[in-house]
């Protein structure tokens, strides 16, 4: 830094905030000393950075599965986000299991994180507490817990379940079931949404019609088919399904199709997250698009605030819309 701030006649605290695209560095300047670090192959020390500053520039994302491409969808809106702001990304999976995901936390708390965020598999808060102590600010993403005031980003889920359910009655079915998800607040809220909606409509909520798939994520296609084929088995048979998420309706479809039975003539299905590979199934799945994407881009631009904000600042909760995808499965003849 000494050598890039003689050749260009500036002092080395202007080649430190160059480096560190600080915005009271001109855009010119920023340049020049750019290429002179080009041209002198130098690159920082960010182990001895962070001893000086006490950050590290790297933020760590816990999240349930990698596999299901709704939360790489959100790492890469992240990643983004950081990507121009000189932060790194630090992700684990904690294959939806509470204590592989406390040993994930642990662990990125170990390499200094400066702020962590997470899609938490945790039944309570407990695990929070822990963070908290260790006043590390953190975001919860995607997944929330009831009266816990944290910072979140995210959709409202029962408005998840309204649109979804409210479609289906729209298309003409009357006796709609609904595979949902474990302990999390997505399944929870999701549930909620389907049962207020229907009740708003006068139809009947049928308590044999609400099933939990084991997996949500993992084997979610296997848990939605399991799951669909006892519901297909019943005297009275759904005429429509709504899926807690895509890799369980992808299950339900197969079980559907498997029996028999017409997508969506006999049974229209839908599902959540609208994941790239949708409209391409055997049966183009309609979908609630919960906008992925940009919850890490707005997740990605909260931690910044929160690693730079000079005192600590009241949780921020950032609800995005979601939208209704129409596709095939749920196209029925009127």
């Amino acid at each position: 830094m000494k050598d890039i701030a003689r050749d260009l006649g500036v002092s080395v605290i202007t080649v430190s905030k160059a480096l560190r695209n600080h915005s009271d560095i001109s855009p010119e300047t920023r340049a020049r000393v750019l290429k002179r670090a080009r041209e002198l192959n130098y690159s920082p020390n960010l182990a001895a950075r962070a001893l000086v500053t006490g950050r590290t520039h790297l933020m760590g994302l816990v999240v349930p599965d990698l596999v299901h491409s709704f939360f790489a969808e959100i790492a890469k809106g992240l990643s983004g986000i950081l990507r121009n702001s000189g932060y790194s990304l630090l992700i684990s999976s904690s294959e939806e299991n509470p204590e592989l995901e406390k040993q994930a936390v642990d662990q990125l708390l170990g390499r200094g994180v400066d702020v962590l965020l997470v899609a938490s598999a945790q039944e309570n808060v407990d695990a929070f507490q822990h963070v908290t102590e260790k006043k590390v600010p953190y975001i919860l993403v995607d997944r929330s817990f009831s009266g816990f005031a944290a910072n979140f980003v995210g959709v409202k889920d029962e408005t998840v379940g309204a649109l979804a359910t409210e479609h289906l009655i729209s298309a003409g079915c009357r006796t709609i079931a609904h595979i949902g998800g474990t302990h999390i607040s997505t399944a929870a809220g999701r549930l909620e949404g389907y049962r207020r909606t229907l009740s708003q409509h006068g139809i009947l909520v049928r308590p044999e019609y609400i099933v939990s798939a084991d997996k949500s994520d993992e084997s979610a296609d296997n848990a939605g088919y399991q799951t669909a084929m006892k519901l297909l088995s019943l005297d009275l048979r759904p005429d429509g399904i709504f899926c807690f998420n895509d890799p369980v309706a992808i299950g339900a479809m197969k079980a559907i199709l498997e029996s028999g039975l017409r997508i969506p003539e006999d049974v229209a299905l839908i599902g959540c997250g609208n994941l790239h590979f949708d409209d391409a199934l055997r049966v183009p799945l309609s979908s609630v698009d919960q906008r992925s994407e940009m919850i890490g881009q707005r997740a990605g631009r909260l931690a910044i605030s929160l690693i730079e904000a000079e005192f600590p600042v009241r949780p921020k909760s950032i609800f995005l819309e979601p939208k209704l995808v129409i596709r095939e499965s749920s196209k029925r003849p009127r």
